[in-house]
């Protein structure tokens, strides 16, 4: 029997599995925050359950939304999902201390290694995997919202926009949110209305 005004008692076990998950999604991941978005959603919607689909693509967006490194944004706002404050900063603290430890380290030594023939072969051979990290999640999120192919016209304008024109990111998104608003509002809303 459910009680009003008891909290919810914090699984202890989860949030250790979500350190331990966020920890090595921070220390071996490749090409920033876009490369992470996959390897997220693979540990926290397929392997472990702790979100549906539908939800981590809805804190994915506002995540893209916020300022700041999306990796954090999208750590919190997933680890806030699953165990509220307590797992927003678990999962923040553990996305980002690996990758803080490292180039701690690399910035120590490195005009020891910065021109050695070995590392630059081994960031030569990531760059291929790095570009795959990046189009993996945009090509599940596109499945997931179950966009058709009558809308990859978007995504191609704006990055040819953003590329050769030098149109602004910030007034790609300012313009994107105010389009999704007046779609939402306006358009489904009017439709929402007629089926009634």
């Amino acid at each position: 029997m459910k009680v009003k005004g008891l909290k919810k008692r914090r699984d202890w076990r989860q949030l250790l599995q979500m350190a331990k998950t966020f920890f090595l999604i921070g220390g071996f991941t490749f090409g920033g925050g876009q490369a992470m978005i996959q390897l997220i959603r693979t540990e926290v919607v397929d392997k472990y359950g702790w979100l549906e689909d539908k939800e981590f693509i809805d804190l994915f967006a506002m995540a893209q939304s916020l300022p700041g490194v999306l990796a954090v944004n999208i750590s919190i706002f997933v680890g806030y999902r699953i165990q509220g404050f307590l797992g927003a900063l678990v999962c923040a603290f553990f996305s980002t201390m690996p990758s803080f430890v490292i180039i701690l380290i690399l910035a120590m030594f490195a005009s020891d290694v910065k021109d050695n023939p070995t590392v630059e072969a081994i960031f030569k051979g990531i760059r291929p995997v790095v570009v795959a990290l990046i189009a993996a999640p945009t090509i599940t999120v596109w499945r997931a919202l179950g966009l058709g192919w009558k809308w990859v016209w978007i995504p191609i304008v704006v990055a040819l926009g953003i590329w050769q024109l030098k149109v602004s990111p910030v007034l790609v998104i300012v313009v994107s949110a105010l389009l999704g608003w007046i779609y939402t509002i306006y358009i489904c809303g009017r439709k929402g209305g007629e089926e009634r």
